[in-house]
């Protein structure tokens, strides 16, 4: 699957893609043709700014507090909408294209009749200072389209991304109970005719979106990719966006050249072969989840843990991985997992184990004109146990101190084989190799636990920081291999002779 195609028609020919083609999208179901604006334009800039549609708020600017929620529907394969929640701060105005943007705005009937969700919130006092709410309204609105009969968990995880400075959430919580007392449908459900129009306005090729100087290109197929690439080698690659955005709202950066690669199907495939499950780079957190939690919960245990439904709603793996921080979570379980990543360019294609692709601090094996299409993670085989955790000072959505992974195979009370990695504890994610060594061919017990907790020295010189000191990190980092020891016997809660 290289960055290459067999139709050489040359960049500049409109028979590729438009040229300094307008953003069009649906606005709480209005039509919309934006030209002229800077591609890194929020879509809450854009919504406050130039909509005057100022219910939608910021209170972060990066995606961690939840006031600028949207919600962001798109037409699916089998005729239907789906519907998503997103942080508008840190999403760009061109990746609208095709899709409906509903905001606080828009939930109501046209004759003012209030959602259910909007009536469930004024009638369980669920608003205070009310600078949270629209956020809150429209994650619920997202919650209500997807789920009929939630649970109280699946209400909370549905709430994980926005966050209340009033403490009140207990009458947000009753809302969510009440918004299900009411009609089953709204106006979104009725108007059949939206999936139908997101149709016409979509595309066939890539979207090139050009205004302030700067060049916005959404590709459709890896050949438009190829092509563009081939005439801007050094152009942004933008997937998910959830620390590419940190970039423009937080730092102030402009990029003329960016490309979005959320269009291309081939990147968006998630897959399972007799081996191995294959997540394209381009499909988000949301995307993957269903499989991850399929085959690993405890990985997907800890997604939910480092990411809202927004963020998941956006941010990808493959963005994920290609960021390259040490203390990104999805790493430590797929380096532990034995994952492999497939890079492609325009001269082909080559797969390297995960854990050789970090090089250095925010330094990776791409080379140039290369991007990483997908990660493969071999399946469960038996005797094999697997396990990740995260410390942080909040339980959701926090940078970790440690993110932790262990994957061990125990063949007659023995360890056969066994895959450690660490984030939080170097500056890339990394594997421990001498506590896999004193763990392998070795009785599957707590002495031989211990001593693989003393070796972890031996892999790391963590360092101190604001989010924990040095001491902490490697002594929590033993107490979670002697906890997984723990929790993969079954013996958790038992008193064990650990040192």
């Amino acid at each position: 699957m290289p960055l290459a195609s067999s139709d050489r028609t040359p960049h500049s020919s409109a028979k590729r893609y438009a040229l300094a083609d307008a953003v069009r999208f649906l606005l709480n179901g209005e039509e919309r043709a934006v030209e002229g604006l800077d591609p890194t334009t929020t879509v809450l800039e854009y919504l406050r700014n130039h909509e005057r549609r100022c219910g939608t708020k910021e209170g972060c600017a990066e995606g961690d507090c939840g006031a600028c929620t949207v919600v962001l529907a798109e037409a699916n394969d089998k005729g239907a909408m789906s519907y998503r929640a997103i942080n508008s701060c840190i999403r760009f105005l061109p990746t609208l294209d095709g899709r409906h943007l509903i905001t606080v705005e828009g939930v109501k009937d046209p004759d003012g009749t209030l959602h259910p969700v909007q009536r469930a919130m004024v009638e369980a006092h669920a608003s205070q200072c009310g600078f949270c709410t629209p956020g809150f309204v429209m994650s619920l609105f997202a919650l209500w389209h997807n789920d009929k009969a939630p649970s109280r968990e699946t209400i909370l995880q549905a709430l994980a991304g926005n966050l209340c400075r009033c403490t009140g959430y207990r009458p947000i919580l009753e809302a969510a109970r009440l918004m299900y007392q009411g009609p089953g449908e709204d106006r979104f459900d009725r108007e059949h005719t939206v999936y139908g129009r997101l149709k016409r306005i979509g595309r066939l090729t890539g979207l090139q979106y050009k205004a302030a100087g700067k060049d916005f290109f959404a590709p459709r197929s890896l050949g438009e990719l190829g092509e563009y690439l081939r005439h801007h080698p050094d152009a942004m690659l933008l997937a998910g966006g959830t620390d590419f955005g940190l970039l423009v709202t937080k730092q102030h950066k402009s990029f003329k050249n960016v490309v979005w690669l959320g269009e291309i199907a081939e990147l968006r495939t998630i897959a399972t072969t007799g081996s191995h499950l294959e997540i394209g780079c381009a499909a988000t957190w949301s995307d993957a989840l269903p499989a991850l939690q399929r085959y690993w919960p405890n990985f997907a245990e800890l997604v939910h843990r480092f990411a809202s439904p927004p963020i998941r709603n956006s941010a990808t793996i493959g963005g994920n991985i290609a960021n390259a921080s040490p203390i990104g979570d999805g790493a430590p379980p797929l380096i532990a997992l034995g994952a492999s990543v497939v890079l492609i360019s325009l001269g082909g294609e080559r797969e390297l184990p995960l854990e050789e692709f970090f090089l250095d601090y925010r330094k990776t094996a791409l080379q140039r004109n290369e991007i990483v299409a997908r990660l493969r993670i071999p399946l469960p085989e038996p005797g094999l146990e697997f396990a990740a955790y995260k410390l942080s000072k909040r339980v959701d959505q926090d940078i970790s101190a440690v993110c932790a992974a262990f994957a061990v195979r125990i063949v007659g009370g023995v360890v056969s084989d066994t895959r450690i990695a660490f984030g939080g504890m170097a500056a890339i994610p990394k594997r421990a190799p001498a506590a896999e060594a004193a763990l392998r061919g070795r009785p599957w017990t707590p002495p031989t636990v211990n001593q693989a907790a003393a070796a972890l020295a031996e892999d790391f010189a963590p360092i101190d920081d604001f989010r924990a000191s040095a001491r902490y990190r490697l002594l929590t980092a033993r107490n979670l291999l002697r906890r997984f020891h723990l929790e993969a016997t079954g013996v958790a809660g038992a008193k064990i002779a650990y040192g």
